[in-house]
This record gives C-alpha cells, structure tokens and sequence, in this order.
C-alpha cells in the first residue's frame, strides 16, 4: 500500500476531521460511538479532577526557590506543557480502552463510504491490544524527553510547541492505526505510511489534539477522527 501525494494537503486532512464529525449521528454507526465516548467521559472528568486539585502544585514544585521571581513567566509555560502532555496520556489511555470499538467503527464507516461489502482485516481483541501497546510503547520513548525538557527552566519556552507537534503527530498515528489495522497493515509499516504524508497527518493530528483539549466537545472528537482517518485513509491509498 502506499499513499497519493495529495493527503499531504492539510486543508484537504483536515476536512476529513470535519467529515467525521457530521457522520457522528448516523444510526448505523450509533452503536460503535456509545461505549467509547462513556469512556471518554469517565477518563477526562478523572483528568480534569486532579488537574484541578494538583497540577498548581505539582508545577510549582519543578520552579526552583531561586526562580520564582520568574514564576509569572515560567508558570504558564509549565501549566501548558503539563495540561497538553497530560491530556495527550488520558486520550491515549482512552484510546487503549476503546480500541476494540474503533476498529469496528472504522470498518462500519468504509462499508457505509464506500456502498459495499468490504473486506477487512479486522483484527481479534488480542492483536488490538497489542498493536496498541506497542504505539504506546513507541509514543512513551519520545515524550520522556519532552517531558525532562519541560522542567528545565529557560530550555522549557520551547516545550510547549514540542508537546503541540508531538501530540498532532501522535494522535494522527492513533487514529490513523485502525482503519490501517483493519487492511492488515501493522505499526512498522504504519509508520513509514502515516511519514509519507506527514503535513497532512500532522494538520489532521493537531486538529484532533485542539478538540480534545476542548470540554465537552472532546468527548466526541475521538471517535469522529476514527470516522474521518477512515475517510481520509480511502481517499489516497493506492495499492
């Protein structure tokens, strides 16, 4: 499989994303949505409960005695690269849990774009929980280094667009993985895929990252970016 050049456009990605959001009423994609949007529901509400409660001090606790003169400067940089690293780990967490349902929604959503009965790889639940952890796997390595940048004052100003960047690219390799799982394509070769595309995947990433940050509408955002990357993975593969 390899993909047309022109899912590198970001105005065209990002319109799959609106795609998806406009199929979300659809009756035969209804029963697919339930469960993980309750999931969704139960995983933010635990993240806004303890970002409330604890992130003042946990991120006072990483600006030195010594700079908190420059607290006024450095606190808001560290509350953007804790709440965004934060809610990139909730939505992968929640991703995780809902993973059997989205390869499913994904594979609703190609037969209904499509008008037919397609064939898919639909993976059974092992192999879905695997290939998930490994993305986990693969995402954790890289925000590990984002997240020691962030706690190192005067380096930390650029952490915030890094932590914007790696979550766009980071949710465009979740959402893209299931309608690719369910043609057989495993994490390697997503990889390489989802890079020849890159801008594209990133624009469609980092507009699916703006919704999940966003109450309320982030309950909907995750299974409507499934819906769009099936869409959007349709219209420019080429076998």
């Amino acid at each position: 499989m390899q993909f047309d050049k022109k899912g590198n456009n970001p105005v065209l990605a990002v319109g799959y994303l609106f795609k998806g959001l406009a199929l979300l009423s659809r009756p035969e994609l209804r029963k697919f949505i339930v469960i993980p949007m309750l999931i969704n529901v139960v995983l933010y509400s635990v993240a806004l409960t303890l970002g409330y409660f604890y992130i003042s001090d946990l991120i006072d606790q990483f600006i030195p005695g010594w700079l908190h003169w420059l607290s006024w400067i450095l606190w808001p940089l560290f509350f953007i690269s804790f709440f965004i690293g934060g809610f990139f780990t909730f939505t992968v967490l929640a991703n995780l849990l809902a993973a059997p349902f989205y390869g499913k929604l994904s594979a609703k959503t190609l037969a209904m774009v499509t008008g037919a009965s397609v064939a898919t790889a639909e993976q059974p639940l092992p192999k879905v929980l695997v290939a998930e952890t490994k993305r986990i796997g693969y995402l954790a390595t890289r925000a590990l280094p984002l997240l020691i940048l962030s706690i190192i004052p005067g380096i930390n100003v650029i952490a915030p667009l890094l932590w914007a960047l790696f979550g766009a690219w980071g949710m465009a390799l979740e959402y893209l993985a299931y309608p690719l799982e369910n043609q057989g394509v495993l994490f390697s070769e997503q990889k390489e895929l989802v890079k020849s595309v890159r801008l594209g995947a990133l624009s469609f990433g980092g507009l699916a990252v703006l919704g999940l940050t966003v109450p309320v509408l982030n309950i909907i955002v995750a299974p409507a970016a499934v819906i769009g990357a099936t869409i959007y993975l349709n219209e420019i593969k080429r076998d």
